[in-house]
């Protein structure tokens, strides 16, 4: 049975799924959910998954939310490959210790970087304030920095010699600030050799087709909110 994935590739972690997905071969049934026209929200997709919120899968009967289950749940079903989450006990342990790290990290310091450039004034209509994107990018570049030191090492990946889970839900991350022009790879050459060894590791053709919205993504001044998103999106972002 092909499973279905509820994704919008402008979510990271959505990102993740689609190229591990197509990666491993899984069949699947691609089902968008535009996040910016507020989809997530509508009362059909409620009732797929009642935390209104991307990736979502669902196997027959079966559903499942948050990306991190998501993948292993493919992992499991599909037996993929074994460098994605490997047997051996203490390379798995270094995996689900980046996963485990990397919600208020990597992914918190990325996300405030997307947010505040790109989400803030879609919604109240006026450019970010430089100080806040500034201090967003400071602390991106700390976590950065204990991510090179902690978890890169010397290593060519996260756990070691091949790709896992770990790098990829490292990498969709990372794109996140690129997409709205912060180029937080520039004068960080062990961070550029990782990402460009992860892209070889999956293809670069499927890492460009999952990021391709992103990438394109630079002028969003254009794009109009449903209000009832806008109002969402009001209430998310209050301090």
């Amino acid at each position: 049975m092909v499973v279905e994935l509820f994704l919008d590739l402008l979510s990271q972690p959505c990102r993740a799924l689609f190229i591990f997905a197509k990666k491993n071969n899984i069949p699947f049934e691609f089902k968008h959910v535009d996040l910016l026209k507020g989809h997530h929200l509508r009362e059909e997709f409620g009732k797929v998954n009642a935390l209104k919120k991307v990736p979502t899968l669902k196997d027959g009967a079966f559903t499942l939310a948050e990306s991190i289950a998501i993948l292993l749940y493919l992992r499991r079903k599909f037996n993929t490959p074994d460098h994605w989450y490997p047997s051996d006990l203490q390379k798995r342990a270094r995996v689900d210790e980046y996963l485990s790290w990397q919600h208020t990290t990597i992914r918190e310091k990325g996300c405030k970087i997307f947010i505040t450039k790109v989400l803030v004034p879609l919604v109240v209509g006026q450019p970010c304030s430089p100080e806040k994107l500034e201090e967003a990018v400071e602390e991106l570049n700390s976590a950065l920095k204990q991510f090179e030191e902690k978890f890169l090492q010397n290593k060519p990946f996260i756990a070691g010699n091949e790709i896992s889970l770990a790098d990829l839900v490292a990498i969709v991350e990372l794109m996140q600030p690129v997409g709205c022009g912060c180029d937080i790879f520039e004068n960080r050459p062990k961070l550029v050799e990782w990402r460009s060894r992860v892209e070889e590791a999956v293809g670069k053709e499927l890492f460009q087709q999952a990021h391709e919205i992103i990438l394109n993504f630079k002028n969003p001044s254009t794009t109009q909110l449903p209000p009832e998103l806008r109002e969402h999106m009001k209430q998310l972002l209050k301090p």
